[in-house]
């Protein structure tokens, strides 16, 4: 191929049919979908499509003329291109030859699948997919065309994705002119979801069997009023203290007393029984010396190899 040629593969972005877009894309890989209305039936479409030489782009060829494309609607048949021999003063080739795709599923009239790397995506270790169906339509055949490519390349995958779905676009669309294109309303636009005018006053309502915003507002005026009262207590027990400072003196002392004696009781309770669990933990610790076993004695020869037909030595 010419470099003026992989140049227009590489930046073919031209107008696609009734759809196209790249329907999914990755790190390592991209699907281009393709889709066209054409008033030809089935069978006419499958035979101009087993017959690239008729309608393929050339920009998009080797040896730069679709003449020398060729299609073998079997499995195992090749979508190949001849590079012609030249035969010219000063310079001679022999003929040579390319292999676009290699066919893996032929239907006829209804699906044609070939496996390659088209244009620029040969030199890379990626795998192609072309798919291409053909149904009926009210108005004549449906083609959808898609190419889905995967595994490793140099190309960044947003860029290389929509110069493959543009040239996959140029082919179909060059299949897809003699036919008849149908042309088909576009898709109406998905409606928006309406939105409800009480939307506001629905997120205010509370959940059944759960209490009312109003029904809560009073816990905050109760608890002020708790702690009110405990302030109002505190002054009638400080005020009789000129009058009841000797007699309230007098039971004070009388219950510290009562309360540190059973400490100090207490504290030797519970140091004794620690002493008393160390003896019997240490107790056990001096064990009966092991009686010594017998020494074994050595093994012969014969009984360490009795196990293999050939001993040493025999």
């Amino acid at each position: 191929m010419k470099f003026p040629v992989m140049a227009a593969a590489l930046a073919a972005l031209v107008t696609a049919p009734a759809a196209a877009e790249v329907t999914r894309s990755t790190e390592i890989g991209f699907v281009s979908r393709n889709e066209v209305v054409v008033s030809a039936t089935p069978k006419e479409v499958w035979l101009a499509l087993i017959s690239p030489a008729s309608w393929w782009d050339k920009a998009h060829t080797w040896s730069g003329d679709a003449k020398n494309l060729t299609l073998t609607p079997q499995a195992g048949g090749c979508f190949c291109e001849t590079i012609p021999e030249v035969d010219e003063p000063g310079r001679f080739t022999l003929q040579g030859s390319v292999e676009h795709m290699r066919v893996v599923q032929a239907y006829p009239e209804a699906a044609l699948r070939m496996i390659g790397s088209l244009g620029p995506l040969q030199s890379e270790p990626v795998t192609g997919v072309l798919t291409i169906v053909l149904s009926k339509h009210e108005k004549g055949t449906r083609i959808v065309w898609e190419y889905n490519v995967g595994g490793s390349m140099r190309y960044e995958v947003p860029v290389i994705s929509k110069a493959v779905d543009g040239v996959m676009a140029t082919q179909l669309a060059a299949l897809a002119k003699p036919l008849g294109v149908v042309a088909l309303p576009p898709p109406p636009a998905p409606a928006p979801d309406p939105v409800p005018a009480d939307a506001p006053a629905t997120t205010t309502q509370p959940a059944a069997g759960k209490p009312a915003a109003s029904a809560i507002a009073p816990k905050p005026a109760a608890a002020p009023a708790a702690s009110v009262a405990k302030p109002a207590t505190a002054p009638p027990a400080t005020a009789p203290k000129p009058g009841s400072a000797p007699s309230a003196g007098a039971p004070k002392p009388a219950t510290t007393p009562a309360g540190s004696a059973p400490k100090p009781a207490s504290a030797p309770a519970a140091a004794a029984p620690k002493p008393a669990v160390t003896p019997p933990a240490s107790a056990p610790k001096p064990a009966p010396k092991p009686t010594p076993k017998p020494t074994p004695k050595p093994g012969s020869v014969d009984e360490a190899f009795s196990d293999l037909d050939d001993k040493p030595g025999s």
